[in-house]
């Protein structure tokens, strides 16, 4: 792999606050390398897996982000925000009922499978143009078109009284946010999404990603050691 040929995928942990555009921005410093894409876009609140492709990587970037991904994350009940996460502002609170295991997993349980989820409105879709979130921030509201979307299974890891500690493996396109909000209104108490995490994508997994955090300081050759190269990612995947 020279200066002038780095082709591959590089995984990346990302950092709370931290936007996938400044992940890619600081790794095309690092490499002296213009042509490098990512797999997903990752919300600023959120961390984990962030598939990083570089020079002809970005042919297969639509391939890797088709595939599946895994998140935990937290739920924060009786509260409701304008973007469905915590980076938003609260809008409505409400009481929080006592919520018994049968009750939280039935509500989980209603949106395993296929189903149309609604975009939010704080979100990077498009309408003529425009991202969604610019229109939101000046009090618009337009209309969305429901996507479909999967979810192959879900875990409840835990039950606080305000908050539930989740995982889910959803398809490309879903929004875990949304999936908090909706189960919040179906609990009758509302929900917004505390925190988040991707673990996997597809069978990419964080544990094996370079910390986003680490990037400005490391040495240009560190970096490339940690490049898979497109021989290595078709095998990863089983193609």
């Amino acid at each position: 792999m020279s200066f002038f040929s780095i082709d591959g995928v590089l995984l990346i942990d990302k950092a709370s606050q931290m936007t996938s555009h400044d992940v890619v921005a600081i790794v095309r410093r690092v490499l002296g390398l213009k042509k490098v894409g990512h797999c997903g876009t990752l919300d600023p609140l959120a961390t984990g897996l962030l598939m990083l492709t570089l020079g002809r990587g970005t042919k297969i970037q639509d391939l890797l982000m088709s595939e599946d991904k895994e998140y935990v994350g937290t739920m924060k009940l009786g509260e409701e925000t304008d973007s469905q996460d915590a980076d938003g502002k609260i809008i409505a609170t409400h009481p929080v009922p006592n919520l018994d295991p049968a009750m939280l997993e039935a509500a989980f349980a209603k949106y395993d499978g296929d189903f149309y989820q609604m975009p939010p409105m704080v979100s990077a879709i498009k309408k003529e143009g425009v991202p969604l979130y610019k229109l939101a921030r000046q009090g618009k509201t337009v209309e969305r078109t429901p996507r479909f979307v999967r979810v192959y299974r879900h875990q409840i890891l835990k039950q606080n009284p305000d908050t539930i500690d989740f995982c889910v493996l959803c398809s490309k396109g879903f929004y875990v946010r949304t999936y908090a909000h909706d189960i919040g209104n179906d609990l009758g108490c509302g929900a917004h999404l505390q925190s988040l995490r991707r673990t996997k994508s597809g069978r990419f997994s964080v544990e094996n990603a370079f910390p986003a955090a680490l990037l400005k300081e490391t040495p240009r050759d560190v970096l490339l050691s940690k490049v898979l190269t497109l021989p290595q990612v078709s095998r990863l995947r089983g193609a």
